[in-house]
């Protein structure tokens, strides 16, 4: 477990690059700064983006074509995986100094840490059961133990309901993750053609950034909690990068 001094970020909503840059950027301060601490936020997007993982090349022509025709914007994740929907949802980042060298192990904690945030608001989650796979191109397509699942009231079928995504550097780890609460049923099936998830009507999205700020915090409990603001220079330094994950 972490020690020392941790920092919150404010809830921020940019476009894609701007989100994928600054989750990068906060790995790379971690590791040039060799302290241990680690760093939370939630954040939106700026309309409907869909994330490509870092490995992803053969996508479907229609994604294009749907960019093209201003339906969608894409973007470039730093981590790998399939193509993820961001809209309607939560997204977090967690940036974690000194985490288990083991992923299954990093995994396993972080999905300890989310499907207790759930349960403290009533919602039952629990991993996937599917083996882990780098070729499925939507991400919520299959649910391996690094993702978590949920099950609608009487009905045995599991819903993806949390996925996640690691990139390690020097030892350091940035994982992120898409937490679907209102999905665009039509987006989706458009792009993915399959149903999305069940809707969480009753969940409202600061409900579940309080839930899950507290339940880390109590998880660690050595760690002392700061909130922490960008000065210009670091969102200087984000913009000049925001090109690298920016897709055509």
């Amino acid at each position: 477990m972490p020690a020392g001094q941790g920092w919150t970020l404010p809830f921020l909503e940019l476009d894609g690059p701007s989100q994928m840059a600054l989750d990068r950027w906060l790995l790379e301060q971690s590791v040039t700064s060799g302290t241990k601490s680690p760093v939370l936020r939630f954040y939106g997007w700026k309309g409907p983006w869909l994330s490509l993982g870092r490995h992803q090349v053969a996508t479907p022509p229609h994604w294009q074509a749907l960019a093209d025709a201003g339906v969608i914007k894409l973007v470039r994740r730093p981590s790998g995986g399939g193509a993820v929907l961001h809209s309607g949802g939560l997204t977090y980042a967690l940036i974690w100094p000194g985490a288990p060298r083991q992923r299954r192990e990093a995994y396993r904690q972080t999905s300890t840490w989310l499907i207790d945030s759930f349960q403290s608001l009533g919602h039952t989650l629990e991993p996937g059961r599917s083996a882990a796979t780098a070729r499925l191109q939507n991400c919520f397509a299959g649910a391996s133990a690094a993702d978590l699942v949920d099950r609608e009231p009487h009905n045995s079928e599991a819903h993806k309901r949390i996925g996640s995504a690691q990139y390690w550097l020097h030892g350091h780890l940035l994982q992120h993750g898409e937490i679907v609460l209102q999905p665009p049923a039509d987006l989706w099936e458009t792009l993915f053609d399959s149903t999305p998830p069940a809707p969480l009507e009753a969940l409202t999205q600061q409900e579940l950034i309080t839930a899950l700020t507290q339940t880390l915090q109590n998880r660690w409990p050595e760690v002392h909690w700061h909130g922490q603001t960008l000065g210009d220079d670091a969102w200087q330094q984000v913009k000049s990068a925001s090109g690298n994950y920016r897709l055509a």
